[in-house]
C-alpha cells in the first residue's frame, strides 16, 4: 500500500500525471463530442469497452480530446481520419509502453527483492521524466527528418498519396524451431541482436525501418540501389551474428502507398512474396529493381524460374548478389 492506496493504483496515478475524475460522457461533454465517437477513439486506442459511468479519464485525458477538437476545428486533423490517426499512434505508443515497463521491472528485479512497493514507484518517478524527454527528442529528429524528405524534390507515383520507393521484407530462417530449442534468456538475445543488427544497417544504409513484426523487418529505401546495398549488407551483417539465424530477403520496387507510418500496395506485396520463396541466406529481387541495376558494377543478377505464388501466378524473380 501507498498512501493508504494499492501500490497499481498509486502508480498508475503516478504515470497518468493525474488521478481519475470523469467519466466518458463527461469528457465528451466537456469536449463537444458524440459520445459515440469519444468510444471509438478510446477502442481506437487499443483500450477496453468500459461503462459509461465508470470513472476513468484524468484532466490530461480531458486536455488531450479538447486539442484534438481544436486541431480538427483548424483543419488539422480531418474527422474522417481521426480514428485512423488514433490507432497508428496507439499500436506504436503500445510497444514502446512494454518496452519501458519491462525495462523498469528489470531494474527492479536486479535489486533482488530488496525493493519494497514505495521503492518501485521511487524508481518509476527517477525514471519517467527521462523516458518522456528521450522519445520526445527522438520523436522530434524523426519529425526533422521526416520534413526533410518530403522538402528534397521527387516525382510522385501516378496515383495521389503514392511515392516511388524500394521496399524490403528480412525474414529469420527458422525462427519457430530456434524458439523451441532455445531458453527465453536465448531468444531475448536473438531478438536484441537482430533488432540492433537490422537498425543500423538499415540507418548505414540510408534507408528506414517501417516496422519490425517478431522475426522480420519491414524497410523501406529512396533508391534501388541504395534499397539493393542493405538487403545485401543485413545478409552479411547476420553472418557475424552467432545469436542470429540466416536471413531471407525480397526487394520490390515502384509507387508505394504511404499512409499512417506504414506502406501499401502491389510493390509492398511483391517483396513479402518474393521473402516467402527465397531461399535462406539470398536476396531475391522483382523486375523493376532488376531493371534498374542491370548495368550497375556493384551487383549481379541472375534471373530465375517464374514462381506461382498467392495473387500472382508468373512471379518473376532475380536473385541478387555482389559483384566480385
Amino acid at each position: 500500500m501507498t498512501d493508504g492506496r494499492p501500490l497499481e493504483e498509486a502508480l498508475e496515478e503516478l504515470v497518468l500525471g493525474a488521478p481519475r475524475r470523469y467519466t466518458r460522457r463527461q469528457v465528451s461533454e466537456a469536449a463537444g463530442l458524440d459520445p459515440g465517437e469519444t468510444r471509438r477513439l478510446w477502442r481506437a486506442l487499443g483500450f477496453p469497452e468500459a461503462a459509461d459511468d465508470a470513472v476513468l479519464f484524468t484532466e490530461r485525458d480531458l486536455d488531450a480530446v479538447r486539442l484534438m477538437t481544436r486541431l480538427t476545428d483548424a483543419g488539422v486533423l480531418e474527422p474522417d481520419v481521426r480514428e485512423a490517426v488514433a490507432r497508428a499512434v496507439a499500436q506504436s505508443m503500445s510497444r514502446l509502453a512494454e518496452w519501458q515497463v519491462g525495462m523498469l521491472v528489470r531494474v527492479i528485479e536486479a535489486q533482488h527483492g530488496a525493493v519494497t512497493p514505495e521503492g518501485s514507484q521511487e524508481i518509476a518517478a527517477a525514471a519517467l521524466p527521462g523516458l518522456e524527454e528521450l522519445q520526445n527528442y527522438v520523436w522530434r529528429r524523426h519529425l526533422a527528418a521526416a520534413v526533410r524528405r518530403m522538402l528534397v524534390p521527387v516525382e510522385r507515383g501516378d496515383e495521389a498519396g503514392t511515392w516511388p520507393l524500394v521496399v524490403g521484407f528480412a525474414d529469420m530462417v527458422g525462427f519457430t524451431r530456434a524458439t523451441r530449442r532455445r531458453s527465453t534468456a536465448e531468444l531475448g538475445e536473438m531478438i536484441e541482436r537482430f533488432g540492433s543488427a537490422t537498425t543500423e544497417v538499415i540507418a548505414d544504409g540510408h534507408g528506414r525501418i517501417v516496422k519490425t513484426v517478431g522475426d522480420e523487418v519491414l524497410f523501406v529505401a529512396d533508391t534501388v540501389p541504395e534499397g539493393a546495398g542493405i538487403a545485401l549488407s543485413l545478409l552479411e551483417r547476420v553472418r557475424t551474428e552467432p545469436a542470429l539465424p540466416d536471413l531471407r530477403i525480397g526487394v520490390a520496387a515502384g509507387p508505394v502507398l504511404m499512409r499512417y507510418g506504414d506502406v501499401f500496395g502491389e510493390v509492398v506485396n511483391i517483396a513479402a512474396r518474393l521473402t516467402a520463396h527465397a531461399r535462406p541466406g539470398s536476396v531475391l529481387v522483382d523486375r523493376g529493381v532488376a531493371d534498374t541495376l542491370v548495368d550497375d558494377p556493384a551487383f549481379t543478377l541472375r534471373p530465375l524460374r517464374s514462381v506461382a505464388v498467392r495473387g500472382y501466378r508468373h512471379l518473376h524473380p532475380w536473385l541478387l548478389e555482389r559483384a566480385s
